[in-house]
């Protein structure tokens, strides 16, 4: 009878454990959009392996802030926002602009990303403005009809399904002949100068941006409200959703190694046009049947990253305007409203200003980057000062590596204002 107990125990936690799975990869489909797809795969089409340990050491040294967002949330019962609230009004403020510009800019790169990838799909050419409003269209009702549980079941689906067609396509492109190289073709290497611009972005934005954290603390907080939640739980739906992003962000760098490093293939500056080559370079590659399996592959990532930015951004934003003007009750109106608000002026910027969008995303991302180290600051200040169980604290192996993140983070900040407005 003992023994059977202990059984019986064992085979109803994984169940358990599967079943909460949730804030973690509904937070990883939104980080593996453009900087796994198109960042990844470019540091290995232009670098070949030689950032594999820093995509490795990016997502590592981040770990413990983005960790935070589950340690406060389960800790305190409250979410990351509602901590940058008790730290100061301004502290909030400041966090909501940033918001509001990531949530515009990133919405509508996004969108017109997956509708162009859309159009792989559809029987007939379908203008980018038109694709726009159908993937807007489809995520508002996605949203609008199950709200979080919706976001959840898709999120689990988009990841499974994504991983799978990935590692496929890898193992196909390391099972075919290496692609023809240039005669004596020299790697140029990243540790220049001249490099330095393109690894701010993939750092700023591997594997997303740090206030994303916040974001996942909020979706854990909605989910612990309609369900029971442990921290054990939560950490481990935190972990399985890094971790894959982080291996996702290897396997679409060795993609761009073993396909495009060394052909002289002139990779383009847009996101757009990228994903586009991309799609044609493997079909040539592996095969034209293959354009199909890439297309999914760069399809379910876009689509899985514009939907949960459209979602969690508006959480973000009403909770920071209900905290405040000091409001208690949560709004499901408002943040309704900020999703509308978010997706109308995202088309109106594909409509009207599309030739602006690259320097717009740019700012954006020189933004996040900038930004990163004083939102983990933030973390590191609310996990140290706030009166966790013990689980949830932050151990002495933990600090230490968080107090490295920041040096590193901080460290990268001064080279970057040194390098694009002192040097």
């Amino acid at each position: 009878m003992e023994i059977h107990f202990k059984s019986s125990t064992r085979t109803k936690i994984i169940p358990r454990f599967l079943s909460s799975l949730g804030p973690g990869i509904v937070l990883a489909a939104a980080a593996v959009g453009g900087s796994h797809l198109v960042a990844s795969t470019k540091a290995g089409a232009i670098y070949g392996w030689q950032l594999i340990g820093l995509i490795v050491l990016v997502n590592f040294f981040k770990y413990p802030f983005f960790k935070a967002g589950v340690q406060y949330t389960m800790g305190t019962k409250k979410s990351l926002v509602e901590g940058y609230s008790d730290l100061g009004k301004g502290y909030l403020f400041t966090f909501m602009v940033l918001s509001c510009v990531g949530a515009i800019v990133n919405t509508a790169a996004l969108t017109m990303f997956s509708a162009s990838l859309l159009s792989y799909f559809l029987p007939i050419d379908v203008p980018l403005t038109v694709g726009s409003v159908l993937i807007i269209s489809v995520c508002l009702i996605i949203l609008f009809s199950g709200s979080f549980s919706s976001l959840d079941k898709l999120s689990k689906l988009i990841m499974a399904t994504l991983t799978i067609f990935t590692v496929i396509a890898l193992i196909l492109a390391l099972s075919k002949a290496e692609p023809v190289m240039i005669d004596d073709y020299n790697s140029p290497s990243p540790w220049t100068l001249s490099a330095l611009g393109f690894l701010v972005v993939t750092m700023g934005w591997m594997p997303a941006p740090i206030e994303m954290s916040s974001i996942n603390s909020i979706w854990l907080k909605t989910q612990s409200e309609s369900k029971i939640v442990t921290p054990k739980a939560a950490l481990f739906d935190f972990n399985v959703g890094y971790i894959g992003t982080t291996l996702l962000a290897v396997v679409f760098l060795s993609l761009g190694a073993t396909l495009l490093h060394g052909t002289g293939v002139e990779l383009s500056k847009s996101g757009i046009r990228f994903s586009q080559q991309l799609v044609s370079l493997y079909s040539h590659t592996i095969g034209d049947w293959s354009k199909y399996l890439v297309a999914m592959i760069a399809f379910f990532s876009i689509f899985g990253s514009t939907i949960t930015v459209i979602d969690g951004y508006a959480r973000a934003i009403s909770e920071s305007q209900r905290l405040l003007k000091s409001e208690k009750s949560y709004s499901y109106k408002l943040y309704g409203f900020w999703m509308l608000s978010i997706s109308a002026t995202a088309l109106y910027i594909i409509v009207f200003l599309a030739g602006a969008l690259i320097p717009m995303l740019d700012f954006a991302m020189i933004m996040a980057f900038t930004a990163a180290p004083f939102f983990a600051f933030l973390n590191y200040v609310l996990i140290k000062k706030s009166n966790l169980p013990e689980p949830l604290k932050l151990g002495k192996g933990m600090n230490i590596l968080a107090i490295t993140g920041l040096v590193y983070l901080f460290g990268f900040l001064i080279l970057f204002v040194w390098w694009k407005w002192l040097l």
